[in-house]
């Protein structure tokens, strides 16, 4: 009892259900994050997204477009399954006893801390998912060919050596953390506010929403991160000396090449957020527990 009144139950998700709902929206929007990852590597004006599609569909047909799933599915399972982890754990250990949100400044740092420590550890795939994304525009001569995510980790850490599969980390835990607060945090934020209203319940409805709303704020946060993020996983050793010098090298191209790839990039994560957090929302409905 708490000033008289019973706490009552919350249904709550397990850690793991963020990881397998990523997966899922991850295996149905893998063709616009190939897209994306094609469009940021790009020198110049590049070729236009439309371009890029007719041009996969020809030389290699409807499955060129799911070139790399294997790298992008265990990405989801590693990255995203560690920071809906980390964030709902210990979300859930902070919410105050008497129900009440937790504060917005509370979530987004568990929301940054979670995504960090997931872009740590699905960079290796995430590499080798950039990587086999990129081969299919590369002349014969320059594919490196993995045959799928752990012939790509194989290949990399015995040719380039171990620490390669951390090639740009820092990056890619930057954006992982930016990622995380647009998403999970906001999502949490919108969410409860919509449902504050008169107008919005824990509905499917609710939830395309809040996502969709999230999805938007993730992408303008992460878009230049993601673009650095991107090339320095493409690059060879030698062509990245070091974070500062690919910066300058990206902004001599312009201030709108920290945002290539920004309408796919939306195009992707829009619908990517949105199954997502529908898939979450179902698996904590349905398969989710109760805590009072």
């Amino acid at each position: 009892m708490l000033d008289g009144m019973a706490v009552q139950p919350v249904l709550l998700s397990k850690w793991y259900f963020g990881g397998l709902a990523s997966a899922g929206a991850a295996s149905i929007t893998h063709p616009l994050d190939l897209l994306k990852v094609q469009m940021q590597t790009q020198k110049g004006k590049g070729d236009s997204l439309f371009k890029l599609t007719a041009h996969i569909l020809k030389k290699q047909g409807i499955m060129g477009l799911y070139v790399g799933i294997s790298a992008s599915l265990t990405r989801q399972l590693s990255y995203s399954t560690a920071r809906f982890g980390i964030y709902e754990v210990a979300k859930q250990h902070f919410t105050p006893k008497d129900g009440s949100p937790l504060p917005f400044y509370m979530s987004a740092f568990l929301a940054g801390l979670g995504g960090f420590a997931g872009g740590l550890v699905g960079n290796p795939s995430d590499l080798v998912n950039v990587r086999m994304q990129n081969d299919i525009k590369l002349p014969s001569e320059h594919k490196r060919n993995y045959k799928n995510v752990f012939h790509g980790m194989y290949s990399v850490a015995t040719k380039e050596g171990i620490m390669q599969l951390w090639a740009g980390a820092s990056m890619n835990c930057s954006r992982a953390a930016l990622m995380t607060i647009g998403q999970l945090s906001f999502y949490d934020q919108i969410k409860a506010l919509l449902l504050s209203t008169p107008y919005f319940g824990d509905n499917v409805v609710t939830h395309v929403t809040s996502s969709l709303s999230a999805g938007a704020i993730a992408t303008t946060l992460t878009q230049p991160v993601d673009v650095l993020k991107t090339r320095a996983m493409n690059a060879k050793r030698e062509e990245v000396k070091s974070v500062f010098k690919l910066i300058l090298s990206t902004a001599k191209e312009g201030p709108t090449a920290f945002y290539k790839g920004y309408i796919p990039a939306f195009a992707r994560l829009a619908p990517h957020t949105i199954l997502t957090f529908v898939f979450l929302e179902q698996l904590r409905i349905n398969f989710g527990y109760v805590k009072a």
